[in-house]
């Protein structure tokens, strides 16, 4: 072999194994992201230990000079065990370790830690090592070798980057693209030393790194087999044993519990956001005060499992309902689920419904006319997807799209749990030029499976909702108009306010968990 073939291999190595390395990176943002919430904490965590170990793992790489092929084909073998299976071990520590909120609200984060140490050190470890190994192939100027390799390695983790969010991810789920991931990870780092170093290892050693690619082949193998019985078994710990429906479309995991319309549960990305114990309090709460009054126009910002849509349908008046949903995949399933279906009373069939399969704040920009009522039926603030709807610059765009006089209602989170939160939204809603009236609906009877839909302690569910109806002036809520459905209590919600909060803006979000 000529050393000009020689150094492409090894270039061809630095560059799948940097790819390998950028995917365990994104698998960890993305599943402690879903199970813990707040992504932009869990990426910075993950981010920088990683960076950290990184610099560790190369000091420690120094170790090994003297012995690079071999310590090269350990790491890399480590490296594929650790990081394919670490999307397992995390979701096993989530669905079987203690109660869902309790062990997620903070001990769990040291698995989160450990694990982005642990591969951290590992990819640190590589460079110093190649860097030795390819001036085996052929001498050359040091700031050479060092250029190509970082350039093999820049444009590797470019392609794993890519690779997560547009390949793994959707065609393979978080579990089975980490077990490929690593499988990669180990047959490039074993190829590239047997290939090109076998004879920089003695017999001994030869034989003792195939036995630990062939076991780490082996682990991954076995487990990716097992992958989906894992998967269910970890889905029926954290959802209970009546998962019927467990589908993960191009916006986020969606889970259908129970057959009948009480025990119907609709979990998106791990938080319930539908309970038939309790929805009619919560929707009704949502959408009635703001139907008091012209009505004829409505937009319901998402709400695509139509159970707003079907409490605005109740009211006379109603010629038109827009719903400006992301999700394709919930809307299917609203409208083909038998008991989702059954729950929010064929809404999709009502020819006075429009679905709109776009995101909210893009929509906004240009609306197609103008709304009596807008209904805000958004995950809570808190959760770091959701922040840039509850931005003034977003309630901005609202107010384009109210007709005079029209209303605007949104769900801002519970109230006693998350007070801040909630009269954030109220502030934000203030600062966008809109007269607010707060209140909140007691008597939940659904807890949460994770995220920052929990508690403060995380040892328990939120046990009201709270709600900001604005209107261009100040909007009345009318207790007879509600009295039939359900108490709503402004009093109680005005006792918890704080005052002196700062809006929130698109580029200084201000909610926090």
């Amino acid at each position: 072999m000529t050393p000009r073939t020689g150094r492409f291999l090894v270039l061809a190595g630095v560059f799948i194994c940097a790819a390998c390395g950028l995917v365990y990176e994104l698998e960890l943002v993305a599943l402690a992201s879903y199970l813990i919430g707040d992504s932009v904490t869990q990426a910075s965590v993950v981010l920088s230990v990683m960076v950290f170990a990184m610099g560790i793992g190369s000091l420690l790489a120094k170790r090994l000079r003297c012995r690079a092929a071999a310590g090269f084909g350990l790491v890399e073998s480590a490296l594929a065990l650790v990081g394919g299976l670490s999307a397992m071990a995390l979701y096993a520590a989530f669905a079987w370790t203690g109660d869902r909120g309790e062990v997620w609200a903070g001990g769990s984060r040291y698995l989160l830690v450990a694990f982005s140490l642990a591969i951290g050190l590992l990819i640190g470890a590589e460079v110093p090592l190649l860097m030795v190994l390819i001036q085996r192939i052929r001498r050359q100027d040091p700031s050479g070798a060092v250029s190509d390799l970082f350039a093999a390695d820049y444009v590797g983790a470019l392609v794993g980057g890519l690779a997560f969010p547009f390949l793994l991810l959707p065609l393979l789920g978080q579990l089975t693209g980490a077990l490929i991931t690593g499988a990669v990870n180990a047959l490039a780092g074993g190829a590239l030393v047997f290939g090109l170093f076998r004879h920089d290892l003695s017999v001994r050693g030869r034989w003792a790194l195939l036995v630990a690619n062939v076991t780490v082949l082996g682990v991954l193998a076995s487990a990716a087999v097992l992958v989906g019985d894992f998967e269910a078994a970890a889905r029926r710990a954290v959802y209970g044993k009546d998962v019927r429906v467990a589908v993960q479309t191009d916006v986020q995991e969606v889970v259908l519990t129970g057959g009948r319309l009480d025990s119907l549960d609709l979990y998106l990305d791990g938080r319930l956001r539908v309970s038939g114990r309790d929805e009619h309090r919560y929707h009704r709460a949502l959408v009635g005060p703001a139907m008091n009054g012209r009505r004829a126009r409505v937009l319901i910002l998402g709400g695509g499992d139509g159970l707003a849509a079907r409490e605005v349908l109740r009211h006379s008046g109603v010629r038109r309902v827009d719903i400006v949903e992301l999700d394709r995949g919930v809307v299917e399933l609203a409208r083909s689920d038998p008991a989702l279906s059954e729950l929010n009373e064929q809404v999709y069939r009502d020819p006075r419904v429009r679905v709109v399969h776009a995101d909210a704040f893009r929509w906004l920009r240009s609306p197609p006319r103008t709304y009596d009522v807008v209904i805000s039926d958004l995950p809570d603030p808190g959760i770091t997807a959701s922040t840039k709807l509850y931005s003034q610059e977003f309630y901005g765009l609202v107010c384009r799209a109210l007709a005079a006089g029209g209303r605007l209602s949104v769900h801002a989170g519970p109230v006693a749990a998350r007070p801040r939160v909630f009269w954030t939204v109220e502030a934000t809603l203030r600062a966008a030029g809109l007269r607010t009236e707060p209140y909140r609906v007691g008597g939940r009877l659904s807890g949460f499976a994770a995220g920052p839909d929990r508690t403060a302690d995380g040892t328990s569910a939120p046990r009201d909702w709270g709600f900001v109806l604005a209107a261009g002036s100040r909007p009345v809520l009318d207790p007879p108009r509600t009295a039939g459905l359900l108490r709503v209590d402004v009093a109680s919600a005005e006792r918890t306010r704080m005052r002196g909060l700062t809006p929130s803006t698109l580029v200084h979000p201000r909610y926090a968990n």
